[in-house]
């Protein structure tokens, strides 16, 4: 009878301990899960991390990593992988054909990370100095059997779990083809829908999009300034505002481009101003706590090489091999809760499984 009594009063006690935390997917519940940053610096392999150790504007924000490992980057049809298979391998957790985006190989759509953190409570956002509809940042929301069909990756985002956006396109919401007008539809699903941040104070009881340019943002040769650390840290002050985990995917795009153009000056303007980006998300990971960092790329372009001049090992001269995409394995870079297990050699798709890992 004692027992009966003390296993009863167990059972009555945990009830209302639960009837008071709510569901698994409260705030209380989702708290103890890691927020997730993670950057990608489009076709920046380690020689491109090591020009900013040589060519940067004081120390690194590499050098405070200290997990670190590699992973191989071929795609599910071929040995030199695309960005949007890339971005889908991470996005996903599966190889792909090139591109393909949120497909598996057989062309069947498969849940993203962005599906399938928002189901656990998380808010999501994605930032790019492309258009937000480009192969990579359309890996984490869309599914097409082309990264070519912009326009159905603008309409796929529309209907998204994305709350937060930033980057160019907007050629590919408003002006389209089929002449619907996609930033209305985005407005009627609560997004506001702006051009600049300004000094606003962001609300967490709206979502944002930012569509910045007609198609890609302009070069840091060309003036776009601080758009990807500003954004980043507004998007930040956004996610801390409304008390939910979040993930949040940003991507430096165009050291890709700089590479496929063989641009040293264009590639190492583009890698300062990611190597300030993943400042941001460190200091922010810092001060915060309860942040993952994760910082890699999807392939290295170009075949960039550090170089001495004509034999002067005093001098370094950067070069390329080829204006392409190349097989080398590529960095990782992980800090906070769960950052040893990005540590070993492995494939673009442990990238996901990891992160689903420490959200469990």
């Amino acid at each position: 009878m004692k027992l009966f009594l003390k296993i009863n009063l167990i059972v009555i006690i945990t009830g209302l301990f639960l009837s008071c935390t709510g569901n698994p997917k409260s705030k209380d519940i989702v708290e103890r899960k890691p927020n997730i940053i993670l950057l990608i610096g489009d076709g920046m392999g380690l020689s491109q991390v090591s020009s900013v150790f040589y060519f940067g504007e004081g120390n690194t924000n590499f050098t405070r990593f200290t997990e670190i490992g590699l992973f191989g980057t071929s795609s599910a049809t071929e040995e030199i992988t695309d960005s949007s298979a890339g971005g889908t391998a991470f996005a996903c957790g599966e190889k792909t054909y090139n591109g393909a985006v949120g497909l598996n190989a057989d062309s069947v759509e498969i849940p993203n990370l962005v599906e399938l953190l928002s189901l656990k409570g998380y808010n999501t956002g994605v930032i790019s100095t492309s258009s937000v509809t480009h192969a990579t940042p359309a890996s984490f929301y869309a599914h097409v059997p082309s990264r070519k069909r912009e326009e159905k990756i603008a309409k796929q985002l529309v209907s998204s779990e994305i709350d937060f956006f930033a980057g160019g396109g907007i050629s590919f919401f408003n002006g389209r083809t089929d002449k619907v007008n996609l930033l209305d539809q985005l407005s009627a699903n609560g997004f506001q829908i702006n051009t600049r941040i300004e000094s606003e104070v962001p609300d967490s009881n709206s979502k944002y999009g930012f569509l910045l340019a007609e198609d890609g943002m302009p070069t840091m040769i060309d003036g776009r300034g601080d758009f990807l650390t500003d954004y980043t840290k507004f998007a930040l002050d956004y996610f801390s505002r409304s008390g939910n985990n979040f993930f949040l995917m940003v991507e430096g795009s165009q050291i890709d481009w700089a590479g496929h153009a063989n641009d040293t000056d264009y590639l190492i303007g583009e890698m300062i101003d990611f190597d300030r980006t993943v400042g941001i998300a460190l200091d922010y990971a810092k001060q915060m706590g309860n942040t993952l960092v994760i910082v890699l790329a999807d392939h290295e372009t170009g075949g960039f090489a550090l170089s001495s001049k004509d034999g002067n090992y005093s001098t370094i001269e950067a070069s390329f091999a080829t204006g392409g995409h190349t097989a080398t394995l590529i960095p990782v870079f992980a800090y906070g809760p769960g950052a040893e297990t990005f540590k070993g050699i492995y494939q673009n798709t442990d990238i996901f499984h990891k992160i689903i890992s420490v959200t469990e």
